[in-house]
């Protein structure tokens, strides 16, 4: 298989031992899968001229002693969890370092606060994703329970079941011991910076065009963007964009997600179904919920990738096709 993107090499990270180290720790980890599979996927390569660069270079940028927060800005379907999964091998078991997961995901109101704004505002949030429709506070809290967590301190880190479209009672949060090197926060809007308000005028989709003829609901979510959310994006010390193709893909993708949601469900559940319907969305209801993100995520990808530290740029096979790194 041939890679189609490589680190820049008058910028790699570390110097060649570290990096070394780094790769025969990773590929040690997956061998045991890359073997039952019984294919050539080129993850060697992959590894070595992507990912291992990759964590080298977050690690290269963290102050010794002081957690680091890492975001990952990618739409619906871009990866964000599989990279958290591979750097956190690579950081892990490469470096030693303590590696913690935050998605902006599992910030989300309750569907009760949400019906709420819905009618207070608008109609709109009532579906959740877009700015407004997050705990910011929780959020800033959280953060900062990891960045200054004791020994033997528990922070509990909420869940979000999109299946039934609610947060997860308490009982069933994550639990993370003790302090941590790097925290990886993730989210589709993660690092996005409002616009001026000449460019909410014209309708993006027909969501807004029939359901938000007067604006009100973006508007409100430009305002959200300018003030608290950007308050927890200055948390975040680097930044890495997962830059999709298009807004087409995000539509694609995000409907290969819910099949497998329907299928993570099916198992979870088997014949035990909740009491409260599970959430799961036919391809009109998802064409639907992804116009609640398309204009933001048009804004992302005209302007985001200027900004942020490291650009992976995709392409339709999910395949990372060039690294961009900010001077």
């Amino acid at each position: 298989m041939a890679l189609l993107a490589h680190w820049p090499k008058n910028r790699l990270p570390l110097d060649q031992k570290s990096r070394q180290h780094a790769l025969e720790a990773v590929k040690a980890a997956f061998e045991p899968t890359i073997a039952s599979l019984q294919v050539d996927l080129g993850l060697d390569e992959l590894f070595e001229q992507v990912y291992v660069p990759l964590a080298c270079w977050v690690l290269e940028n963290k102050k010794p002693g002081v957690p680091l927060v890492l975001g990952v800005n990618g739409a619906q379907g871009s990866g964000k969890a599989r990279l958290f999964n591979i750097l956190e091998v690579i950081l892990g078991e490469g470096f030693g370092q303590k590696i913690v997961s935050l998605r902006i995901d599992d910030l989300y109101l309750t569907r009760s606060e949400r019906d709420r704004l819905s009618r207070e505002v608008h109609p709109l949030f009532k579906t959740r994703g877009v700015p407004g429709t997050h705990d910011i506070r929780l959020g800033l809290d959280l953060l900062h329970q990891l960045k200054t967590a004791r020994p033997d301190q528990i922070v509990r880190i909420p869940v979000f079941d999109k299946s039934t479209d609610e947060r997860c009672p308490l009982a069933s949060w994550q639990e993370w011991v003790g302090p941590t090197d790097i925290i990886v926060f993730d989210g589709w809007c993660l690092g996005a910076k409002p616009q001026v308000a000449l460019q909410l005028v014209d309708p993006v989709n027909d969501l807004e065009r029939n359901e938000d003829p007067d604006g009100v609901w973006r508007t409100y979510v430009n305002e959200r963007l300018a003030n608290e959310y950007q308050l927890l994006f200055k948390q975040i010390d680097l930044l890495v964009m997962l830059k999709v193709p298009s807004m087409q893909v995000v539509y694609d993708w995000r409907g290969e997600q819910e099949q497998k949601l329907e299928e993570r469900a099916a198992y979870i559940y088997d014949y035990h179904l909740p009491s409260d319907p599970l959430r799961i969305m036919n391809s009109t209801e998802i064409n639907r919920f992804i116009a609640h993100y398309e204009r933001l995520t048009r804004w992302m990808l005209d302007e985001l990738s200027d900004r942020a530290d490291v650009t992976l740029k995709l392409n339709e096979n999910h395949k990372i096709y060039d690294i961009l790194l900010k001077d």
